[in-house]
């Protein structure tokens, strides 16, 4: 019988074949502006290092080429990916000359390709050993608490990005804080009101049209323009109505990018409650009438339980989608992660860039699985509920 590839781990092993032989691994630049120099794998690390990672990548690339076993290839993942993340602060120390503070060096394309193949590999391991909803919670805590211990370590230091965040420590804490306030604060308004509105709109047929298409047009509006057309009215409120500006309202800042994420996590939340009410099954809420329910009770015990799951579907596409528009609001002086963002591509540094966005995509990909996860868990619990 002939050797048999993987449709998938071929592709892994292409990407990986030409990160690790034609990419650059790092880019060193004598400070944080200047271009940089690319350098291979080879060329960024020891010699023993940089012939170690060569190895790993390349048993690691073979075991996702060939149909091996799941748990042979979940090892192979994590030996690449734990070994391109201790290398890549080795490879910092490495190219930064002695006593030298304003060198630069960060991972280049080739890293981030061997990243994103292995996490691939690894993403596709874990589909296929289909995970309970408490596994997936518990590998994205210990995937927490391996990257949370590689930072503590200072292994990193050398890289730019932590070089970054040295010189803006207590920025960095301020602006992460008003971040998840806007995303979380937002989500926590929309679900107050998008709630009882969909359970308004479920039962009142007239009123369901009009209230999700007026949702749909503000659905429709670039974020930047929704955050522009609010500035004119709340600064107006600001100026005439007394204790408006003592509250926080003002043209800038976090009341109008606050107001805009609500508006856009409507929709969403009042949507999906009112398709998972919809998709109660007439048969239960019967049966409740016959055990003599009210109609609260019924709501409370019976429908909303069953609808629990698509709601929560809905909860989970509003997080996820404000944690990224949050960045945004850095434009109008609403703060969050987008200030190191814009800041960077003001000042053309990219490291600057990524010390602001690579938090925002590891909170929603940290949101998403973990969200995921509780309507997993409601779902297999709706069979509990009496119907």
């Amino acid at each position: 019988m002939g050797t048999r590839f993987d449709k998938l781990g071929a592709v892994i092993a292409a990407i990986a074949a030409y990160a690790c032989l034609f990419a650059p691994f790092a880019t060193f630049r004598a400070n944080r502006i200047v271009p940089g120099e690319a350098r291979s794998m080879l060329e960024s690390l020891p010699p023993a290092a940089g012939w170690a990672l060569m190895a790993i990548v390349t048993a690691a690339a073979l075991v996702a080429l060939l149909r091996t076993p799941l748990m042979l290839r979940l090892g192979a993942s994590l030996a690449a990916l734990v070994a391109l993340a201790v290398l890549i602060g080795v490879a910092g120390s490495f190219l930064t000359p002695q006593d030298n503070t304003y060198a630069r060096v960060s991972p280049a394309h080739g890293f981030w390709l061997l990243v994103f193949a292995f996490t691939l590999l690894l993403a596709d391991v874990l589909t296929r050993l289909a995970l309970s909803p408490w596994a997936r919670m518990l590998t994205l805590a210990g995937a927490a608490a391996c990257l949370g211990l590689l930072l503590a370590s200072g292994s990193w230091d050398s890289l730019s990005i932590l070089r970054e965040y040295a010189g803006r420590a207590d920025s960095f804490r301020a602006e992460g804080g008003k971040h998840l306030t806007l995303a979380l604060g937002s989500l926590a308004a929309a679900a107050i009101v998008g709630l009882p509105l969909g359970i308004l709109c479920h039962r009142v047929d007239a009123l369901r049209a009009g209230v999700l298409n007026v949702l749909n047009v503000i659905q429709t509006i670039p974020s930047i323009a929704l955050f522009g057309l609010l500035i004119a009215p709340l600064g107006w409120i600001a100026a005439h109505v007394p204790g408006a500006a003592a509250l926080g309202i003002r043209g800038i800042g976090t009341a109008p990018a606050f107001l805009a994420l609500f508006l856009y996590s409507l929709l969403p939340v009042v949507a999906n409650t009112v398709v998972g009410l919809a998709g109660v099954p007439r048969a239960a809420n019967d049966a409740a009438r016959g055990m003599g329910m009210t109609g609260r009770q019924r709501l409370l015990r019976v429908e909303l339980p069953l609808a629990l799951p698509v709601i929560l579907t809905g909860i989970r596409i509003v997080l996820v989608q404000n944690i990224g528009l949050a960045t945004i609001a850095a434009l109008i002086g609403g703060g969050g992660f987008g200030v190191f963002v814009f800041q960077g591509i003001g000042q053309m540094a990219m490291d600057l860039v990524l010390l602001g966005a690579l938090p925002t995509v590891a909170l929603a990909f940290a949101a998403a699985i973990v969200l995921d996860a509780v309507v997993e868990l409601t779902s297999i619990r709706k069979s509990e509920v009496p119907s």
